[in-house]
């Protein structure tokens, strides 16, 4: 029997309680608000002018990857660390746009959510770490899960479960070398990943087929893009929590790698002076170094991918937000980005990816020395955000994407799972 066959078992037959459409909902609006967020930025205005132009004849498929893209712009979305992939931004977006066009309830929206979720964590966990040097696993692992969660808003057996994540699979792409640059083209990771998915599950309700050795087969995912694969981990513990619980929400709108950093800064901040400031030392894992080592980021892209930019705004500023990654703080701190030295540390080297860890040093000119450790940090499951937070959270990105009644859009969500229908996002006010 395939791997896939197995996989679409085993995320079938996990219990669903209220707590987890309840925390399905949660991350359904992290993932709305971000989406709805995403419009008020250059690349969010480029994707809806590509489906403005199509003058109304988009399909659920390209409206989830409008979604999706918008959803990943702000990098303010979800990550599940363990797989190092986003599964909010193209989940999400394939169950909303697919329930939108078919007129799906909240409740099994949800539950399509939670086996996205775990599809996508899953083979993300497997795909081992030679994989994320080169692949952008959300684009890669992404389209499985937008597939499964399709492939149960659609109804499909378990035949046509395994066709859609065959051909979800075959789609499997994203390259980091938009980096270098800082070309918009992650954006379009996540709206591909999600709309791979959709039509894949679509063309299998239709009885077109896909590879089910996808994962495992000698020209398959694995074997194609994954050196040191892993493909037991897809099955492993399966009696263990859904992998959305597992998931952390971003509090800071940068690259999570950061976020350890951030965490940590933020609290040496009321400790100094920044006059007094001689050296900073961050202490990390390797892959926050290969994909965040930016000492004079030209851009606020770069800049939310910059580990020497964000320890600098977070120890001067006190603060991180959206304001922060703008040239002219770009700008004013400048100097102590490159008082900054970065490197791969133990215990986070060895951690990752279960923990993503640092220590912070700061070194006054007088010699005094300040430090503070992370193996963990605000918004992982360890510290999760609380749905105060979480709503908080919601109101600012609407607030900033302009929705008119980011409250009722708020409440409509988390009541999806008692809702005959989805709630209708304002994608397009």
């Amino acid at each position: 029997m395939s791997l896939t066959r197995n996989l679409v078992r085993l995320v079938r037959n996990k219990e669903v309680t209220q707590p987890d459409l309840d925390a399905a909902a949660l991350f359904t609006l992290d993932a709305a608000a971000n989406a709805l967020a995403g419009r008020n930025s250059d690349a969010g205005r480029k994707l809806l002018g590509l489906i403005a132009s199509l003058n109304g004849h988009h399909d659920a498929g390209r409206m989830a990857l409008l979604l999706g893209g918008l959803t990943h712009i702000l990098e303010m979305d979800d990550l599940h660390r363990a797989s190092v992939v986003h599964p909010g931004c193209v989940v999400v977006p394939a169950a909303f746009a697919l329930a939108t066009d078919k007129n799906i309830g909240g409740a099994q929206v949800l539950g399509a959510i939670l086996q996205g979720f775990e599809t996508t964590c899953r083979i993300g966990m497997a795909v081992g770490q030679e994989h994320y040097r080169i692949w952008h696993s959300t684009a890669t692992c992404g389209p499985f899960g937008s597939a499964m969660a399709a492939a149960h808003l659609l109804g499909l057996d378990e035949d046509a479960a395994v066709d859609a994540l065959g051909n979800a699979g075959t789609q499997a792409a994203g390259l980091w070398q938009f980096l270098d640059t800082g070309a918009m083209s992650k954006h379009l990771h996540a709206g591909r990943g999600a709309e791979a998915g959709v039509i894949a599950a679509g063309l299998a309700s239709l009885g077109f087929t896909g590879p089910p050795e996808i994962l495992e087969g000698e020209r398959g995912f694995f074997a194609g893009a994954c050196p040191d694969a892993n493909p037991a981990a897809v099955l492993a513990n399966p009696q263990q929590r859904w992998q959305l619980h597992e998931t952390s929400v971003k509090p800071w709108p940068s690259c999570r790698h950061t976020h350890p950093t951030i965490d940590a800064a933020l609290e040496l901040h009321s400790q100094i002076e920044p006059q007094a400031i001689a050296a900073i030392s961050v202490g990390t894992y390797q892959s926050a170094l290969d994909v965040c080592d930016q000492v004079d980021p030209t851009s606020v892209y770069d800049a939310k991918f910059s580990l020497q930019h964000c320890v600098a705004i977070a120890l001067i500023k006190g603060k991180v937000d959206f304001e922060c990654f703008e040239e002219p703080v770009r700008c004013e701190v400048a100097d102590y980005r490159r008082k900054v030295s970065l490197s791969a540390a133990e215990p986070y080297r060895s951690a990752y990816p279960q923990n993503w860890g640092c220590a912070v040093e700061v070194t006054l000119f007088d010699g005094r020395k300040f430090t503070a450790l992370r193996n963990h940090c605000k918004g992982d499951p360890e510290d999760a955000l609380s749905t105060a937070e979480m709503r908080d959270k919601a109101r600012m990105l609407l607030d900033f994407g302009g929705v008119r009644e980011p409250d009722y859009l708020i409440e409509s969500i988390l009541a999806m799972a008692n809702d005959k229908a989805p709630p209708v996002l304002p994608i397009f006010d």
